[in-house]
């Protein structure tokens, strides 16, 4: 650039700018390009975090090295939020080197945890997962101390008590200023054809046109003298950051980003200067890490895995589970904010797949398939009762080794070897395991179970995002001995419980226990893949219990349990007339999957909003007992505290 590179003062005729895209229109491409290079499946992603209002900062997490017990060829992932990076494999070694770098963005309201995962890669398409830790970045970075840089113990995921390793890794905050400017250095890197650091007046104005704001472009005069500081006639590359930086600050330049397009939205400087900075990283390959990826889990598989899912045997995303979708089912870790995979038998998986998503298998089931299941369900809860399947136990614990934590669990492994398989499947958990929100606070309804949550605010939604069974309905739900018309058109909060999860469901609001009302069915599987499924109506034609808590907050509450694919029973602990306390214990499943369904009256719940956006795009929230559901939507007067004003005092 420089003197040499300015555009001649409207000497070409319209003709020639016919045939030639403009200087600034080819700037805006070249741009662009680098976006467009690397664009993958987490866009939408990004596009949240940039949307965000609460801003804390942004994150340099560079992973280190490594120290294991033994030899091998490792790569390590970083899962935060909904975005999950890895690292290249390294040499067979004991102690591994990375040095990979990643920028992340910490919100007040965002994900702060960052789970680093550390694989063997000796395997052709699924390596294993030897330990993990989880850092929470803002603790980190907000801790008394004088050095970037941290060890964190690696945990067995089979044992929380056993350490197989550590791993070092650094983490800092990023100076907003020196971002913005370290931003605008590599967009005028890319521009500056010749490379000579320096902007002449019409080089400048085509930069601030490319930028897309209309003021700063009237403006362009006064601009380039105010970032001339030394009055040679050309702007500097420090000393255009410099302008850049101040003036994002009280009156922006850059409306669009030039990178990916997207409006920058004014007023919001730091959101602004996140979404620049992250973005052109991203576009650049400024990023080491390589990203892209929605879980650990798949950012470790292998090149066998890579092919099935180019050829379309499988594929990961969330949403409704339907044809290769539903070889992976994907939830959002509420605690954690991070998506995590649900782990099922990939033998079961295509098993479902055959049953539930084609009408050959809806043939089947109208040919005797659904006694079929009854009578294997049957069979296999008797089987569960019995001595002899205590041994199954630890099989179960090693496969969903990282996602039953026996640390709260009353009673050690040990406890169930002389016990049966449904003991340790109903496993109570220790006092104080699980915190019920607003506990004081009546008017605060809380989650009923550990479970993959679903909410929604009216049945129609729920069929829009969820269920796709072709005859859904609150009345078939309830059945006409429990229906009510102020069910029809309320709210729906489905708890879906898979086998690992802790399978006693507790009260999600207090108030006063009705009347019991089985209704017989058949026992398909609550997992997604039939739930998604319009080939079959799980929720109204599985076995299950319906009964109405009576409360002073949210009106009727209607509570379904409902028996799944090997459930053996559902066992309730209250009884009809018991006055209840939410978070109390309500009963258990015995073995097999199995759903928790409230219905509110219309207009009664006011459901968090994260539950809600999550549901809207079809994605599951892993939820623990006690955490918040909604609030009540009930009028402050109708309850509670006298209205003064209607207060008469009387001698």
């Amino acid at each position: 650039m420089g003197h040499g590179s300015s555009k001649e003062d409207g000497s070409s005729s319209s003709s020639d700018e016919d045939a030639k895209p403009s200087r600034i229109s080819r700037v805006k491409q070249r741009l662009r390009r680098h976006r467009l290079r690397r664009r993958r499946r987490s866009d939408s992603s990004h596009k949240k975090l940039f949307a965000a209002e609460d801003f804390a900062g942004i994150a340099h997490l560079t992973l280190i090295n490594a120290e294991m017990k033994f030899k091998d060829k490792w790569l390590a992932c970083v899962s935060f939020g909904e975005q999950t990076f890895r690292t290249n494999v390294s040499n067979e070694t004991d102690k591994p080197v990375w040095n990979c770098e990643r920028k992340l963005l910490l919100e007040k309201t965002g994900p702060r945890v960052a789970r680093i995962s550390v694989f063997e890669t000796n395997r052709l398409s699924k390596n294993h997962l030897i330990g993990y830790c989880e850092i929470n970045l803002l603790d980190y970075l907000t801790q008394d101390s004088y050095s970037d840089f941290g060890t964190f113990d690696l945990i067995d995921p089979g044992s929380s008590d056993k350490v197989v390793g550590c791993v070092c890794i650094s983490c800092n905050v990023e100076d907003p200023i020196e971002t913005e400017k370290n931003f605008a250095r590599r967009i005028l890197s890319i521009v500056d054809y010749d490379e000579d650091g320096k902007l002449s007046l019409s080089e400048f104005s085509e930069l601030i046109n490319a930028f897309g704001n209309n003021l700063a472009a009237s403006k362009k005069e006064e601009l380039f003298k105010a970032a001339d500081k030394n009055g040679d006639g050309v702007v500097s590359l420090d000393e255009l950051a410099e302008l850049l930086a101040l003036q994002q600050e009280t009156e922006p330049i850059m409306n669009c980003c030039p990178v990916c397009g997207e409006v920058v939205e004014g007023g919001d400087k730091l959101n602004s200067l996140i979404h620049l900075s992250l973005c052109f990283d991203e576009g650049t390959g400024n990023q080491v890490m390589t990203g892209g990826f929605l879980t650990d889990k798949q950012a470790s598989y292998g090149w066998m895995f890579k092919l099935s899912e180019w050829a379309h045997f499988s594929s990961y995303s969330f949403g409704l589970n339907s044809g290769s979708s539903a070889s992976h089912i994907l939830v959002f870790d509420r605690k954690t904010k991070r998506l995590v995979e649900e782990l099922i038998d990939t033998k079961i998986v295509v098993s479902m797949r055959t049953i539930y998503q084609s009408k050959i298998g809806l043939g089947l089931m109208d040919k005797g398939a659904k006694e079929i299941l009854q009578s294997i369900s049957e069979r296999e809860g008797r089987q569960m009762n019995t001595v002899e399947s205590a041994k199954e136990i630890p099989k179960f614990v090693e496969f969903f080794k990282d996602q039953i934590n026996m640390a709260e669990v009353k009673y050690p492994l040990e406890h169930f070897k002389v016990k049966t398989f449904n003991e340790f499947f109903v496993r109570e958990l220790k006092p104080g395991a699980r915190t019920i929100a607003s506990i004081e606070c009546d008017d605060v309804a809380v989650c009923a179970a550990d479970c993959r949550l679903m909410a929604f605010k009216s049945v129609e939604d729920s069929l829009r995002f969820w269920i796709k069974g072709r005859k859904f309905s609150i009345q078939g739900l309830l059945g006409k001995e429990v229906c009510s018309n102020a069910f029809i058109d309320g709210s729906l909060v489905i708890f879906r419980l898979a086998p690992q999860d802790y399978h006693r469901f507790h009260l999600p609001v207090s108030g006063t226990i009705g009347k019991f009302v089985n209704i017989p069915g058949c026992l398909y599987t609550v997992n997604p893949i039939a739930v998604n499924s319009k080939y079959c109506n799980v929720f109204t034609e599985n076995k299950r219990v319906v009964t109405i808590i009576s409360t002073a907050e949210f009106g009727k509450v209607a509570f379904v349990a409902i028996g799944a694919t090997m459930v053996g029973s559902i066992t309730f602990v209250k009884k009809e007339g018991d006055f209840v306390k939410k978070g109390e214990e309500f009963g258990y499943f015995s073995f097999g999957g199995s759903t928790v369904i409230c219905v509110f009256e219309k207009g009664a719940i006011d459901i968090d909003d994260d539950l809600l956006a999550n549901s809207g795009r079809s994605l599951e929230t892993l939820v623990s007992v006690g955490m918040t559901l909604g609030v009540s939507k009930k009028n402050p007067g109708s309850g509670g505290l006298p209205n003064l004003e209607n207060c008469v005092l009387r001698n």
